[in-house]
C-alpha cells in the first residue's frame, strides 16, 4: 500500500491538469502545512517566525512546467523580488531554486543567464544561492552548470542525492571546487538503472557521502528527518573534531517541528526549507510519496 501510494503521488506531481486544478483551489486540504503561502510577503513572515526561534531559513519561490521564455524570466524575476525581500526584512534566509523553473528545458543559455542575475543580486546582497537538484534526466546538466558558475560565483552551492549510484564519484569530484553541497536522500522515482531500489542501500551510501564531504573539509548542508542519519552525523563531527560552523542540519517547513527545536537547543544550526508560491502542488505531491504519515494528516483536513 506504502509503494502504491507513494506511485500515485509521485505521478500526480508530474500532472499539468492537476497542477492548474491545484492552482485554482489555493493551498487547501493540509498543503498550507508545508507551503509558507502564496505570496512573498507570506513567507517573509514564516521567516520571521523561525529566525525568531534559531532557525535560520532557504526561501524556495515554487515553480513547475515552465515552457516558454517569458515563463522562465518571470520565474528568475521572483527570484530577484525573493532577495530583495530577504534583504528588505533583514531575515536570515538563503535562497533555494530549481533550474527547470529557469528555463533548462528550453535552453541551457536562457538558463545560464538567469542563474547569473540571481547570483549577481545574491551576491550584491552578500546572500548565497543553493540549486536544486532534479530527476536524474536532469543531474548531468545541473551539474555541468554548477561548474560553470562556481568559476565566477563562491554564493553557489548545489544538491547532491544518496540514491543514485553515480553520488559518491560526484561527491569526489566536486571535492576540487570545495563545493558547498545539501546531501540529501532524494524524492524522485527513479530506475534501478541508475538509483539504489532498497532504502537500506540508500541509507548506507548516505552515510558515506556524508562522512567522505565533511572529512575532505568542506561545508556540509545535511538535509534529513531520519533520526538515525542525523545521529550518525552528530557522531562524526564529535568524534572528528568537526566545528559547528562546518556544517548545519537541514528539514523542511512544517515536518519533525520538535526535531528541529531540539537540534537548535543542542546548538546546532537548523536551516529550514521554506517553499512558497502558486506552483505548489507538484512540491506538495512529493512530500507525500516521501512520508506516507503526511496523507494521513491531509486526510484529516479533507474531512475536517
Amino acid at each position: 500500500m506504502e509503494m502504491l501510494l507513494r506511485n500515485m503521488f509521485q505521478t500526480l506531481g508530474k500532472s499539468r491538469s492537476a497542477n492548474k486544478l491545484a492552482k485554482k483551489y489555493g493551498l487547501r486540504f493540509g498543503a498550507g502545512r508545508f507551503v509558507a503561502g502564496e505570496t512573498i510577503k507570506q513567507s517573509i513572515e514564516a521567516v520571521r517566525g523561525l529566525n525568531r526561534e534559531g532557525r535560520v531559513v532557504t526561501l524556495d519561490h515554487l515553480g513547475e512546467f515552465v515552457s516558454t521564455e517569458a515563463e522562465a524570466r518571470e520565474s528568475a524575476q521572483m527570484c530577484l523580488l525573493t532577495l530583495d525581500a530577504i534583504e528588505e526584512a533583514g531575515v536570515q534566509s538563503n535562497l533555494s531554486l530549481k533550474m527547470t523553473s529557469l528555463g533548462l528545458d528550453i535552453s541551457k543559455d536562457l538558463c545560464v543567464s538567469n542563474m547569473r542575475q540571481i547570483l549577481d543580486r545574491a551576491r550584491q546582497y552578500g546572500n548565497f544561492v543553493r540549486i536544486d537538484m532534479e530527476d536524474y534526466a536532469h543531474c548531468q546538466i545541473s551539474l555541468d552548470i554548477y561548474r560553470e558558475l562556481r568559476k565566477e560565483y563562491d554564493n553557489v552551492g548545489i544538491v547532491i542525492q544518496a540514491y543514485l549510484y553515480r553520488t559518491e564519484q560526484d561527491i569526489r569530484d566536486l571535492g576540487e571546487l570545495k563545493a558547498n553541497l545539501r546531501l540529501v536522500k532524494g524524492a524522485y522515482k527513479e530506475s534501478t538503472k541508475v538509483a539504489f531500489p532498497e532504502k537500506s542501500d540508500v541509507d548506507e551510501n548516505y552515510k558515506r557521502i556524508i562522512r567522505s564531504h565533511l572529512l575532505g573539509g568542506h561545508y556540509t548542508a545535511v538535509a534529513s528527518h531520519d533520526a538515525k542519519i542525523i545521529e550518525y552525523t552528530k557522531n562524526l563531527v564529535r568524534e572528528q573534531g568537526i566545528p559547528l560552523d562546518r556544517f548545519e542540519f537541514q528539514m523542511l517547513y512544517g515536518i519533525c517541528e520538535e526535531l528541529q527545536q531540539a537540534l537548535v537547543r543542542e546548538g546546532y544550526k537548523v536551516r529550514v526549507y521554506v517553499p512558497y508560491g502558486v506552483d505548489w502542488f507538484g512540491y506538495f505531491m512529493r512530500r507525500l510519496a516521501e512520508r506516507p504519515a503526511n496523507v494521513w494528516f491531509v486526510l484529516k483536513n479533507i474531512f475536517k
